[in-house]
């Protein structure tokens, strides 16, 4: 009775069948495979792509990236505003996390808001994606976009 409690308490919970009959050795627990000493698509394959590592390392050391962090740090002109940017980044990436939680926890928004995002991906697809003429407009309209971004339009 004691093996048995404690094997139910190692296994979560779980019962093993009671054993009945002659004991079974260990090999009648595993399962059989059909081996063919002869048969090739048994048989390892090599590999047909081979990849070799290139001779030069292009990894930077310890010490050249803090002499490249250094030199980024004095090339600022505002150190103020950048850490107080910095900052303000890092309190909107956790007050994001916290809101994308809150939002997470009510039951059955996430699921809502998945609705919306299918829908919106299946009017993406058709307004943009489905015909030539939609694509090269979207391809227009991301070029356009690049150009203001640089300030080259």
């Amino acid at each position: 009775m004691a093996a048995t409690a404690y094997s139910v308490a190692l296994l979560g919970g779980a019962r093993l069948p009671a054993a009945t009959g002659a004991p079974r050795s260990a090999s009648a627990l595993l399962p059989r495979r059909n081996l063919h000493p002869l048969r090739l698509q048994d048989a390892p394959r090599p590999s047909l792509l081979r990849v070799k590592a290139a001779s030069d390392d292009t990894s930077a050391s310890g010490d050249e990236i803090i002499e490249d962090l250094k030199g980024k740090w004095e090339a600022i002109e505002d150190k103020p505003t950048f850490l107080l940017y910095s900052g303000g980044a890092v309190v909107a990436l956790w007050l994001t996390t916290v809101v994308v939680g809150a939002i997470n926890s009510v039951p059955l928004l996430p699921k809502l808001l998945e609705l919306v995002g299918l829908g919106y991906t299946g009017w993406f697809v058709y307004r943009y994606l489905l015909f030539k003429e939609s694509r090269k407009e979207l391809a227009t309209d991301i070029e356009g976009l690049k150009k203001k971004i640089a300030g080259t339009e």
